[in-house]
């Protein structure tokens, strides 16, 4: 997946989808990020966003999703708006 830009809208939404770490440490990994604003951006957010993002990035950041970030009904919506269906199994932790 591409880098997503460090702007003063993606700073923002950082901000409010992790906002527990720095924006710039946030975006460093857009697979994550992605996971975290599937589950908890807002409308608007996702609109900002998709200027950076396409479907295919979606896609990939739907088959890497790291697990436990995405709620199940986050992950059902998103997979079928991506066409992926039937939706998949959600990510899971794996012990060692």
């Amino acid at each position: 997946m591409k880098p997503i830009p460090l702007t003063a809208e993606t700073e923002a939404i950082a901000r409010r989808v992790i906002w527990f770490e720095p924006p710039a440490e946030a975006l460093a990994d857009p697979i994550r990020f992605m996971a975290y604003a599937m589950a908890s951006a807002t409308h608007e957010d996702m609109k900002a966003l998709r200027r950076h993002v396409s479907d295919q990035d979606l896609r990939e950041a739907l088959a890497h999703a790291p697990p436990g970030i995405i709620d199940p009904r986050s992950w059902a919506y998103w997979n079928s708006k991506m066409g992926r269906y039937p939706t998949p199994p959600e990510p899971v932790r794996k012990f060692r």
